[in-house]
């Protein structure tokens, strides 16, 4: 999967580190940020399955920061640029992580002016297909909307091109488009900047949130 998919404004990533146990670390050590490329702005196709927004991607600058930074992507195709740190002391964000979605989803809708966002749980251990249905209705109207769903998962998941991300004590990301009319949703990752975006099946993406949760339009 290009990492190109998403602008990429990284600080750095030198502090992201194999998580011990967080609830928002990343099992994943990042190598030093590439240089910023120019953006590549995904076409808007709207009603023909398939849409892609465009964002400033940040890489976290520490294993417990994912939740902020998740934020932050997903606020950037808004327009907005939003400093990781403003978004760590608004959501009470410590070296154990940000406790959960429903921490995110208020500076989500602080920072967008109005009550936006909606927290969705799945507290269940794996996703049944009614929620599967929901979590791809959620991704296809809050894209179509302009804006993107953040959410909380947990363990390891398979990307469309068999790479494997693992997250063992726990993760945020931003989901930022869909194709196949939802199927398929495209992920910015803010632990690798070497792996920044990458596209997964909603199924997995949903056995992924199972037992967390995800801020949705």
């Amino acid at each position: 999967m290009r990492t190109d998919l998403i602008r990429k404004t990284v600080l750095t990533a030198a502090g992201i580190a194999a998580a011990g146990g967080g609830i928002a670390g990343p099992a994943i050590a990042a190598n030093a940020a590439p240089a910023e490329k120019p953006a590549q702005v995904q076409s808007d196709r709207k009603g023909h399955g398939e849409r892609e927004l465009d964002v400033r991607y940040e890489a976290q600058p520490n294993f417990f920061y994912c939740g902020p930074a998740a934020a932050r992507n997903a606020l950037s195709v808004q327009g907005k640029d939003i400093s990781i740190d403003a978004m760590a002391k608004e959501m009470g964000t410590n070296v154990h992580g940000t406790n959960s979605i429903f921490d995110i989803t208020p500076v989500l809708n602080e920072e967008t002016g109005k009550n936006a966002y909606h927290s969705v749980e799945m507290s269940s251990p794996t996703a049944d297909d009614k929620q599967t249905d929901q979590l791809q209705a959620d991704v296809v109207r809050t894209v179509d909307d302009g804006r993107a769903v953040v959410a909380n998962i947990f363990g390891t998941a398979t990307d469309t091109d068999g790479n494997v991300h693992s997250y063992e004590g726990g993760h945020y990301i931003s989901v930022i488009g869909y194709r196949d009319g939802g199927k398929t949703v495209t992920i910015a990752d803010s632990a690798d900047p070497n792996m920044a975006s990458y596209r997964m099946s909603v199924e997995h993406l949903a056995d992924w949130i199972a037992t967390r949760g995800y801020s949705t339009n």
